[in-house]
């Protein structure tokens, strides 16, 4: 075997290996980008606008309503006259990190006494206001306990209630 061949079998032997590093590279930053790309989600019931642009306060009832864009997301409890929500969420995840809403609208229909339809009204997230929930504990009678008191407060509790008759 000559000089030549030997130096072209190892020209060659190292392009396959450049080649392959290169090839392994490529994919390591493909899929590095695709974990990047957010997943988007859809939550809620999202109706379609031209279906609620046909609602007519005074036309519509409760079933025609319900017909129209099918069963609401929420109905307020409190309210004496019935109301409807349709809540939709959009919300982008990235990698791990926590989602994202991207996207809230809630349409509002209130309805009279009679049933039929009082107001339609849509409610966007540049509407939304921040809440802060209230961070009070119920206090509860009784003592609080450590572990161990829990684990060797029962010991001698116990009656023997198997006594043997002579």
């Amino acid at each position: 075997m000559g000089l030549f061949s030997q130096a072209r079998q190892y020209t060659f032997a190292r392009g396959r290996k450049s080649r392959l590093a290169y090839f392994a590279a490529l994919m390591l930053v493909g899929v590095a980008l695709t974990a990047c790309a957010p997943r988007i989600e859809t939550h809620g019931s999202d109706p379609d606008p031209a279906k609620v642009a046909e609602i007519v306060p005074g036309d519509y009832t409760k079933q025609t309503v319900k017909d129209v864009l099918g069963s609401p997301s929420s109905v307020a409890v409190f309210d004496k006259n019935e109301v409807w929500y349709y809540i939709t969420e959009h919300t982008a995840t990235e990698a791990f990190f926590k989602p994202k809403v991207t996207a809230r609208t809630i349409l509002v229909i209130a309805f009279d006494n009679k049933g039929v339809v009082r107001s339609v009204k849509k409610v966007g997230l540049d509407q939304a206001q921040n809440m802060t929930p209230v961070t009070r504990e119920t206090p509860t009678a009784g003592n609080e306990l450590t572990l161990m008191q829990q684990l060797l407060g029962n010991l001698g509790r116990f009656e023997d209630t198997g006594k043997k008759k002579p």
